[in-house]
């Protein structure tokens, strides 16, 4: 039966992970930015029209007023569909975006499963132990940084904003994008805070225990020592 310390280190953990798995689902289901952009026909240089676009990951709404002659209040936006049109990098890197969520998700799914089962065995010495967990939390904190960046390189230097605003209506010019983020996109901040908790937590039972067996062993190695002194 293992010890209460191990149990409420291990659990404790597993925990984090599943808070930060139930995180990164809300995240990714809310809004990550909304844009303002002004708009003008091709043919004028007078930007007395506007879109301003509520984005998530995969879906987003649109209003737009005089962009260029049309006014569409609410239109549905399916990002991915709308990247797609003009290819590119903006496509590139918010498919990348996604895929390395999807990847973070994967890893804190490896680190539960490698928590609840080092709570209730001991597999120290192979790669179902704390190495297990470190590798899998490690891998969705490192997954969910990039994301971040590959997120904020997207939406203020890679255009995309315009981009789909452009795949709706191609004979527009667009100027003063003014970017929010929202609460999905910083939502992967506590994400990234837990997984370390998670990972600061199995650590410092690991090192409790191996103190703990070094100085078990002091006593054996100071034996001779002893029996030479007399």
């Amino acid at each position: 039966m293992p010890s209460s310390k191990k149990l409420l280190h291990f659990l404790s953990s597993a925990f984090l992970c599943g808070a930060g798995v139930a995180v990164l689902g809300y995240g990714m289901s809310t809004n990550w930015a909304s844009a303002s952009l002004e708009c003008a026909p091709l043919d004028s240089k007078e930007f007395n029209g506007s879109s301003h676009l509520e984005i998530g990951l995969f879906n987003g709404t649109e209003s737009k007023f005089k962009c260029p002659r049309i006014d569409k209040l609410g239109q549905n936006v399916k990002v991915f569909d709308r990247l797609a049109k003009l290819s590119g990098a903006p496509v590139i890197l918010h498919g990348l975006v996604v895929i390395l969520l999807a990847l973070a998700l994967l890893g804190s799914a490896g680190s539960i499963l490698v928590t609840l089962y080092n709570s209730f065995s001991n597999p120290y010495q192979t790669y179902m132990g704390p190495v297990g967990l470190y590798t899998c939390s490690g891998l969705s904190v490192c997954a969910s940084a990039l994301s971040l960046i590959f997120y904020v390189s997207n939406a203020y230097a890679g255009e995309m904003f315009e981009t789909l605003v452009k795949a709706d209506e191609a004979n527009v010019m667009l100027r003063k994008n003014e970017i929010t983020l929202h609460l999905g996109f910083f939502l992967l901040i506590p994400y990234i805070c837990v997984n370390l908790l998670a990972i600061l937590v199995v650590y410092l039972y690991v090192h409790a225990m191996y103190t703990r067996r070094k100085e078990q062993e002091k006593p054996t190695e100071d034996a001779p020592i002893d029996i030479m002194l007399f």
